[in-house]
C-alpha cells in the first residue's frame, strides 16, 4: 500500500503525525516516534507568555545591581538586548538534527510583533513548517467577535509576509461561523488547517475548595465534530485539511480521511498506549485498505464528504432532528433496568 501524503506542501510517508505536546521535548522519544512510523511531528508550543517571562528575567539581571555597586554594572555588556526563549529555539535546533522527518513549529503569541519574530526565529531554527495556535479565551463583554476574527486575519498576513515556509493555522471551534472562519482566512493563503484546538478548562476541587487544572487525555468520542467539519471543509477550500482530539487507531484515521482530511494528529493515543501505537495504526490501516482494494490514500480521500456523499442531509442538521426521532431505538442496546 502507498501511504503517502501531501500535507502543507510537504510528502509525508503516511498520515499520522505527532502533535503538539511534552512529549516531543526528549530526544529519545522523538527518535521513538519516528522508529514507529510518525510522518512528521509537531514541537511543543512556543507561548509569548514564555518569552516575556525570559525577557522579564533578563532585565532583572540586567538592572539588578543598579542600585548597589555602579561598579558592578559595567559586567554586563551595553548591547545585550531582549533575547527571548533562546534555549527553546536550541532545543528546537537539537530535535530537528536528531530527526529525518518534518517537524512543524507550534506558536501561540499575542501581540502582532511576537508572531512574526518568532514566526521568523522558527523558520530560521529549521522548522519545515509553522502551526500558529489562535487560542482566544474571551474576557471582555464588549468585545465584538468580529474584532477577534480581524485581528488573526492580520496574523495571517503578517506571518504570511515574515516567513517562506507552510503556515497552518490550529481553531477551536468556539467561532458563530466556523465555515465563515475557515474561508476567510483560507482566502488570505493559510496552507493548512488543525481541528481543533482542545483547549484546557479550569475545575474545581470541592474538598480543597480551590481551582486546579487537570491534564484531561481525549476519548474516541470527541473525533466527531473534526470529523464533520473535515466533510463540510473538503472540496470548498484550497488549504490541506488535519484533523485532531480522540483518534486513537486506524479506524479512526480512515474515518477522518473518507471525510476529507489529507492528515491527523494524534497525542493522546500516545500518551496511552506508547510509540508503538503508530505501528498499530498503520499496520491496521494497510489491512483495512487491502480488504477495500485501495492502493493509495487519496484514492478514497474524501469519498463521504458533503461534496460526495449522496445522502443531502448527512451533513445537516436534519440529520439530528432524524435521530431524535428514533431516539427510542437506543434501549436496544441500552435497556432500562
Amino acid at each position: 500500500m502507498d501511504l503517502s501524503v501531501n500535507y502543507l506542501g510537504l510528502k509525508l510517508k503516511n498520515p499520522v503525525i505527532i502533535g503538539a505536546s511534552n512529549l516531543v521535548t526528549d530526544i529519545e522519544m522523538l527518535k521513538k516516534l519516528e522508529e514507529a512510523g510518525a510522518s512528521a511531528i509537531v514541537y511543543k508550543s512556543l507561548f509569548e507568555e514564555q518569552v516575556n517571562l525570559e525577557n522579564l528575567q533578563l532585565n532583572e539581571d540586567m538592572t539588578g545591581y543598579n542600585e548597589r555597586n555602579a561598579e558592578m554594572v559595567s559586567l554586563f555588556p551595553h548591547d545585550v538586548y531582549e533575547t527571548g526563549p533562546e534555549e527553546f529555539l536550541m532545543h528546537f535546533k537539537d530535535a530537528k538534527k536528531s530527526i529525518g522527518i518534518p517537524l512543524i513549529a507550534s506558536l501561540n503569541a499575542v501581540f502582532d510583533d511576537t508572531w512574526y519574530e518568532y514566526a521568523k526565529k522558527l523558520e530560521d531554527a529549521g522548522a519545515d513548517a509553522l502551526e500558529l495556535n489562535f487560542y482566544n479565551n474571551p474576557r471582555e463583554f464588549d468585545m465584538e467577535g468580529r474584532a477577534i476574527l480581524n485581528e488573526e486575519l492580520d496574523v495571517i498576513k503578517g506571518v504570511k509576509k515574515a516567513v517562506n515556509i507552510p503556515v497552518s493555522v490550529k481553531l477551536s471551534p468556539f467561532y458563530t461561523n466556523p465555515l465563515y472562519v475557515f474561508k476567510e482566512m483560507d482566502k488570505r493563503g493559510v496552507d493548512g488547517f488543525v481541528m481543533f484546538n482542545r483547549l484546557f478548562q479550569p475545575d474545581i476541587n470541592i474538598e480543597t475548595e480551590k481551582m486546579q487544572f487537570p491534564y484531561d487525555l481525549t476519548c474516541g468520542q470527541e473525533n466527531r465534530l473534526s470529523l464533520r467539519y473535515a466533510g463540510l471543509l473538503y472540496g470548498n477550500i484550497e488549504a490541506d485539511i488535519c484533523a485532531n482530539s480522540g483518534i486513537y487507531t486506524a479506524e479512526d484515521v480512515v474515518k477522518m480521511i473518507l471525510a476529507g482530511a489529507n492528515a491527523v494528529q494524534i497525542v493522546s493515543a500516545v500518551y496511552k498506549n506508547g510509540a508503538k501505537q503508530i505501528a498499530k495504526i498503520l499496520e491496521d490501516l494497510e489491512i483495512w485498505m487491502a480488504n477495500k482494494n485501495y492502493d493509495t490514500i487519496e484514492s478514497f480521500r474524501g469519498k463521504l464528504s458533503k461534496k460526495n456523499v449522496r445522502d443531502p442531509y448527512a451533513y445537516r442538521r436534519a440529520q439530528y432532528v432524524d435521530i431524535l426521532m428514533k431516539s427510542a431505538e437506543i434501549f436496544k442496546n441500552y435497556p432500562l433496568r
